[in-house]
């Protein structure tokens, strides 16, 4: 039986801040340093490296825009439920007796009320 080939040993320099990086993301995986850095490396030398990243920004994009669709979805579906209570509420909602009805009409044309800038030509 042959024995595998052993890995080739490889001294780098580090800036410190790299090396505290690659250390923190090593204990945050529990992985070993080495491993965490072989993994870096072969991601860097890999001849499909942009392919990855176009497939991953791709399916982000795929769930950003099936998420807008859903959020499409729901304000139709509480667009809709509001214009039915409305319709309800107006359907249901008894008329005002006569002079109460003017009073309400004379205080809605009234432009000085704070509610009514849209009929005092203001806008």
């Amino acid at each position: 039986m042959t024995k595998p080939p052993r890995k080739q040993r490889l001294s780098v320099y580090l800036d410190p801040s790299v090396m505290n990086r690659l250390a923190d993301h090593a204990a945050r995986r529990d992985h070993s340093r080495s491993l965490v850095a072989e993994a870096a490396i072969e991601s860097f030398l890999s001849p499909d490296a942009a392919e990855r990243q176009e497939a991953v920004i791709t399916k982000r994009l795929d769930q950003l825009d099936r998420r807008m669709s859903r959020m499409e979805r729901d304000i139709g579906i509480s667009v809709e439920m509001l214009a039915v209570f409305v319709r309800f509420w107006v359907t249901t909602t008894p008329s005002l007796p006569e002079p109460a009805a003017q009073a309400a009409r004379a205080k809605a044309g009234d432009p000085q009320k704070p509610g009514n800038f849209w009929r005092s030509g203001l806008v």
